[in-house]
């Protein structure tokens, strides 16, 4: 799933190649995509893009007061184009939802593989329309020190379930709170609310210093070459079996029954591998 870091690369790549120019056509090739009817994407065409921000994971291209908003979910992404096919995408054929072409005949498809069918499109003329953005927590990258310890310390559930909750923390999802709680020596499954002012210390650090360096490598990648710039930044989200980078112990997995986390037995929980969730009592 796209986070924090590769959406804000994103909607800088779009304020980029995007701003400045009108939409020409808006084609929607899965109408179950578009969860607003009002705007239509009619009301786009010969439109200026005038922005793109990011809120969360959600991606906001402003197009003169109105709000395309996307939410790529698991398995959805975003495709520039220097030039686009003027023959609209067949409904229903491939993994194309949408497609806007600009008015310098390039564009962007938005996508998404596999059959679960997640991403999600609003026209909104305020984001805040969008629930989503409505229920999300302060910013990971712009919450101060003490918010993110209150936020924390508020929470009973396990820390990995926390970091990934967008109504406490926006932004953060399955791979970077992996990296977040290796680089913080914490274990996925320790408790909120009983974490020591020094381990709170040390996961904001941790926060920053991740989702920083992430955002600093993703920004002026184009959109094709993301994903692979994600991956080669990974420590061990997706690494199970390989050794850790900062012990040489391996890396480790626990799996659900939709998703995995990966995290160092030696760094993060005193040498103990943890239970597989579906079969026994997690150590924590």
């Amino acid at each position: 799933m796209p986070e924090l870091p590769e959406v804000e690369a994103l909607a800088a790549y779009l304020r980029e190649r995007a701003v400045d120019h009108a939409i020409a056509r808006i084609d929607v090739a899965a109408i179950g995509v578009l969860k607003t009817y009002d705007p239509t994407p009619l009301a786009l065409h010969g439109a200026l893009v005038t922005g793109a921000t990011r809120h969360g994971k959600f991606l906001d291209l402003d197009v003169d007061g109105i709000h395309l908003v996307t939410h790529l979910a698991r398995a959805g992404w975003l495709h520039y184009r220097d030039s686009l096919p003027a023959a609209p995408p067949k409904p229903g054929r491939g993994p194309i939802a949408l497609r806007v072409h600009l008015d310098d005949e390039s564009g962007f498809d938005l996508t998404e593989a596999g059959t679960k069918k997640s991403l999600a499109v609003y026209l909104v003329r305020d984001p805040s329309e969008v629930p989503g953005i409505a229920r999300l927590g302060p910013d990971a990258l712009s919450i101060s020190d003490a918010e993110f310890a209150e936020r924390i310390r508020g929470q009973r559930g396990q820390i990995k379930g926390v970091l990934t909750d967008q109504t406490v923390l926006a932004g953060v999802g399955n791979a970077y709170s992996d990296e977040i709680l290796h680089v913080a020596k914490l274990s996925p499954f320790a408790l909120a609310y009983r974490l020591s002012d020094e381990d709170v210390t040390r996961l904001y650090g941790a926060l920053r210093s991740v989702l920083t360096d992430a955002v600093e490598r993703s920004i002026g990648q184009g959109a094709a070459t993301l994903k692979a710039e994600k991956r080669s930044g990974l420590r061990v989200h997706a690494r199970t079996g390989l050794p850790c980078p900062v012990c040489g112990d391996l890396v480790r997995e626990v799996s659900f029954a939709d998703r995995s986390l990966q995290y160092c037995p030696t760094c993060q929980t005193g040498g103990k591998p943890l239970a597989d969730r579906r079969m026994s009592k997690l150590i924590r």
